[in-house]
């Protein structure tokens, strides 16, 4: 069997990634389409391994997979599943500051964790050339109805798809 290429929608807090994961899902009935938010409350590094585990089991039955979750390369370096895809893709969800500091006090986010997610949001656009093989595309989701970004998202992943 070929191995499958895995789809990762990543960005900082507060871009939309668990309010697209629906429309994703919806738009692209032949894939598995998970928010990674909801297995909470566990040890992180297990969780990760848990959703690479999840998408190659879905991958040996031909069908793709596309994880909404704050996830990059060196999150996953380690896994022991990483090399059971062709490739794994990540796309960038990215708000401007503004936005992401209200969708975030909307939640409530002390001041200090706002911060970092603004400088997480800051490290992907800076390192999406250099960190991610392939580059990692971003969509700006500051004025995008979720369900435009959604459309965005199923036309990367399609574009992308290689089933032999």
């Amino acid at each position: 069997m070929n191995k499958l290429p895995l789809f990762i929608v990543t960005g900082a807090s507060g871009t939309g990634k668990t309010t697209i994961s629906s429309l994703v899902r919806k738009q692209l009935p032949e894939f598995d389409v998970f928010d990674m938010d909801i297995i909470d409350n566990v040890d992180w590094q297990i969780a990760k391994e848990n959703w690479l585990r999840i998408a190659y089991s879905i991958s040996l039955s031909g069908r793709g997979t596309v994880l909404c979750g704050t996830l990059v390369p060196e999150n996953i370096a380690t896994s022991d599943y990483i090399d059971q895809f062709e490739r794994i893709l990540y796309m960038n969800l990215h708000c401007n500051d503004v936005t992401r500091e209200t969708r975030l006090k909307s939640r409530g986010w002390d001041e200090n964790s706002i911060e970092d997610h603004k400088n997480f949001a800051n490290w992907l656009l800076q390192n999406s050339k250099t960190a991610f093989d392939p580059e990692m595309p971003t969509i700006d989701t500051t004025e995008l109805t979720a369900e435009k970004v959604a459309e965005q998202i199923k036309e990367w992943v399609l574009s992308n798809w290689r089933k032999e």
